[in-house]
């Protein structure tokens, strides 16, 4: 493969990552002010400053690991691995319009446990064609894990 079509190629995977970001943001943004501000939340709750800067890199792990993935061989030979990778990047994409677009923590919840399922897969997936690309999920993993506990916790709070 190119030097050029890997360089390609890691742009559009970033692109791609960060378009969903995007869009979940469109649902974020404007509920963190509002009704997230109003929501109890756990004494271990993080300030809402640091998930900007967390989730940012943790896209850029991403969508490296998938990269990393890609280009042993591009899609033909990774078709399993990143479509588990486009599953959980679907599913963390509906997690903000559940959680803050539809105000419904409960549902958000159960479909942060399908996200992490999806994130266990895609990351054993990706340790078998790469071990960089499986140790780049790993952050992604224990985030998200932190995330349903907080998750949960802000929905029992507030039920």
């Amino acid at each position: 493969m190119s030097p050029l079509r890997q360089i390609v190629g890691l742009i559009v995977l970033l692109a791609v990552v960060f378009a969903v970001a995007g869009l979940g943001s469109l649902a974020t943004s404007p509920n963190i002010p509002t009704w997230y501000a109003g929501l109890a939340k756990p004494s271990w709750n993080p300030p809402n400053w640091l998930f900007g800067p967390v989730w940012s890199v943790l896209y850029v792990c991403m969508a490296t690991a998938a990269w990393l993935v890609w280009r042993k061989g591009g899609w033909a030979q990774a078709r399993r691995a990143l479509s588990l990778f486009a599953l959980q990047l679907a599913l963390n994409g509906a997690w903000s319009w559940l959680f803050f677009g539809l105000h419904r923590p409960g549902a958000a919840f159960v479909e942060l446990v399908a996200l992490l399922a999806a994130i266990l897969a895609t990351t054993i997936a990706f340790w078998g064609r790469s071990l960089a690309a499986g140790i780049l999920m790993l952050p992604y993993l224990g985030w998200v894990a932190f995330a349903s506990v907080l998750n949960f916790s802000i929905w029992r709070l507030n039920a």
